[in-house]
């Protein structure tokens, strides 16, 4: 929910992308409730915009309305995280197979993403791990948009909010997985580099499937 540039942010929307980008996001916060005024302090807003925002994201399926409780941040089952992998393996393969064809794979601008990846694995700062996901995500939306589909661009950055929850999870729930992923990236990157659809296909395909292996086992 961007706003166009010269447009003053809603307090709604201010609302919006901070749940969505800064609370959705942390794996320590399935199962939880989420409180209202808390939030409102934190983003600087009334109640009013924050209740408005966790409207569109009920609507959007990321939180619960539980009667008496208060906004639940529903844990993502087996289920739903391997439906989530399945889904963002189509849209990268598809958009994998645009770009060769189209002879433009995002080559340069993946491994620039991925260097600042590889700098930040043996950081002790606290945010570092946050940091390494939020370019994880940018390195696939980078591959997707290279398709040149609006639509498809759109897609798959509706997924934002669930990548970045399970790529966190991922990274805490197994030890050195920030190395093992810069080493599935620049596989990625390699094969498209090549110019080889297939070996791009079962290179994104292998990357996803081990992650999900992790989370179904976390």
């Amino acid at each position: 929910m961007q706003s166009p540039v010269g447009v003053a942010v809603s307090g709604r929307d201010r609302a919006y992308a901070f749940i969505k980008d800064q609370v959705l996001t942390l794996p320590m916060t399935a199962g939880s409730f989420l409180n209202e005024q808390q939030l409102a302090t934190q983003i600087g807003v009334s109640r009013t915009p924050v209740r408005e925002a966790l409207l569109i994201l009920q609507a959007e399926g990321l939180v619960e309305l539980v009667p008496n409780r208060g906004i639940l941040v529903p844990a993502l089952s087996g289920r739903q995280i391997t439906e989530l992998m399945d889904l963002r393996g189509v849209l990268e393969r598809h958009a994998a197979a645009r770009a060769l064809a189209a002879d433009n794979p995002p080559v340069s601008e993946m491994r620039a993403i991925l260097s600042g990846q590889r700098n930040l694995i043996d950081s002790v700062d606290e945010s570092a791990p946050r940091t390494f996901i939020d370019l994880d995500s940018r390195f696939h939306q980078t591959l997707v948009d290279s398709a040149g589909s609006e639509l498809l661009s759109n897609t798959y950055a509706g997924l934002r909010a669930r990548q970045l929850r399970t790529g966190l999870a991922a990274v805490f729930a197994s030890p050195n997985r920030q190395r093992a992923v810069c080493a599935e990236h620049e596989a990625i990157v390699t094969a498209l580099e090549s110019g080889d659809v297939a070996r791009a296909y079962a290179e994104i395909g292998e990357h996803l499937e081990v992650t999900l292996q992790i989370l179904l086992r976390a």
